[in-house]
C-alpha cells in the first residue's frame, strides 16, 4: 500500500523554481531516505507534504488525501520532527511533550516514560535551558510516543551525540517493524544507508536518482582488493578506476557492467587474495554528483 506520493511536484518562489517535477513514493512499512545537499529542495518538499506551503503545480498525497486540502485530517496520523526545534521557553520539556500528546490524542504514556529514559532527557527543565540536542530529544520523544502511521523527519539527529543517534535508529527500526512508514531526510549518509529501504537523491529541485539501495548499487562501482602471484596491471582495462597499490595487493574500483571482463583478466594472473565490498551510499551519491557536474561542464 502506498502511503505517500508526489507527482510532478513543482514549487516556485517568484522566478526561482525550488521544486521541478519531483516524483516520490513511500510504501507502507518502508523507510525512505531523502538526500541531497543544502538548498536542493528537501525541506521545501517536506513543507509541501505537511501542507505548510502550497505547490505551484503537481500533486502530493498522503494516505490518499491531498496534502494541501486535507492537511488537518492528515496531521492526525503524522509525526513530524524538524532539524531545528523551537520550543516554548517557559514550559518544561515534559509539559511540551504532554501538549503534543494531547493535541494528537493518541499518545502512549508508558512509552513516553521509556523514551525519556532512553534519550536521557530531564523533562523537569525549562526549555530555555535546553541545548540544541535536548530540544531535539523533546521532539523525538513526542514523535515516537505517538501512534502515528507516518513519520516525517527532516535532519532529526541534528545536535545528538553518537550514542543518542544509535537510540534514534533503534526507534526508527521499531516503527518499521510495526508496519509504519518513515520519510527520513538526512545529510548523514551512513545513517540513511543503515536504516533505509529506498532512497531518493534530489538536486536543484529534481529527483536525479531513486530506487532501492540494492538496485542503485548496480548503477555504480564495486571496490576490489586483489593480490596475484603474477604481476598484475590494469592500465587500459575498461571499467577500472582509482587504482592504488597497497603492499603486494592492488586496490581499485570496477563499474558493475564491466565486472565480468575485469574478473576474467584478473583470473589469468593466479589470484591469491581477493576482497570485494559493495559501493556505499556515499559512493553512489558522490559519483552521481560528479557525473552531473562533468555533464554540466561539457554542455
Amino acid at each position: 500500500m502506498t502511503i505517500l506520493t508526489t507527482e510532478q511536484l513543482t514549487k516556485k518562489f517568484g522566478s526561482f523554481k525550488a521544486l521541478d517535477g519531483v516524483d516520490m513514493r513511500v510504501e507502507e512499512g518502508e523507510i525512505y531516505g531523502f538526500i541531497g545537499p543544502n538548498g536542493a529542495g528537501k525541506s521545501t518538499t517536506i513543507r509541501v507534504l505537511l501542507g505548510i506551503i502550497q505547490a505551484t503545480s503537481g500533486r502530493a498525497t498522503i494516505f490518499g488525501k491531498d496534502a494541501w486540502k486535507d492537511a488537518v485530517e492528515i496531521h492526525k496520523r503524522v509525526s513530524y520532527v524538524p532539524g531545528d526545534v523551537n520550543l516554548w521557553p517557559n514550559l518544561t520539556g515534559g509539559e511540551v511533550i504532554d501538549i503534543f500528546m494531547k493535541i494528537r490524542g493518541n499518545g502512549d504514556r508508558k512509552k513516553r516514560e521509556e523514551l525519556i529514559e532512553r534519550f536521557q532527557l530531564d523533562p523537569s527543565k525549562k526549555c530555555r535551558a535546553y541545548s540544541k540536542g535536548n530540544r531535539q530529544k523533546v521532539a523525538l520523544v513526542s514523535a515516537f510516543a505517538s501512534e502515528a502511521d507516518l513519520f516525517i523527519m527532516d535532519e532529526p539527529t541534528s545536535g545528538l551525540d553518537p550514542l543518542m543517534e544509535r537510540v534514534f535508529q533503534e526507534y526508527v527500526m521499531d516503527v518499521k517493524r510495526q508496519g509504519k512508514s518513515v520519510l527520513l531526510s538526512s545529510h548523514i549518509l551512513s545513517e540513511v544507508e543503515r536504516l533505509c529501504d529506498s532512497v531518493g537523491i534530489i538536486r536543484e529541485g529534481k529527483i536525479i536518482e531513486s530506487g532501492s539501495l540494492s538496485d542503485l548499487r548496480h548503477l555504480t562501482r564495486t571496490h576490489l582488493l586483489v593480490q596475484t602471484r603474477d604481476p598484475l596491471t590494469l592500465e587500459g582495462v575498461s571499467g577500472v578506476h582509482n587504482m592504488e597499490r597497497k603492499g603486494d595487493a592492488l586496490a581499485f574500483q570496477v563499474d558493475t557492467e564491466e565486472m565480468g571482463t575485469v574478473m576474467k583478466h584478473v583470473s589469468e594472473h593466479h589470484v591469491t587474495k581477493l576482497e570485494s565490498a559493495p559501493p556505499t551510499l556515499e559512493d553512489l551519491f558522490m559519483r552521481h554528483y560528479e557525473k552531473e557536474e562533468a555533464g554540466g561542464a561539457t554542455s
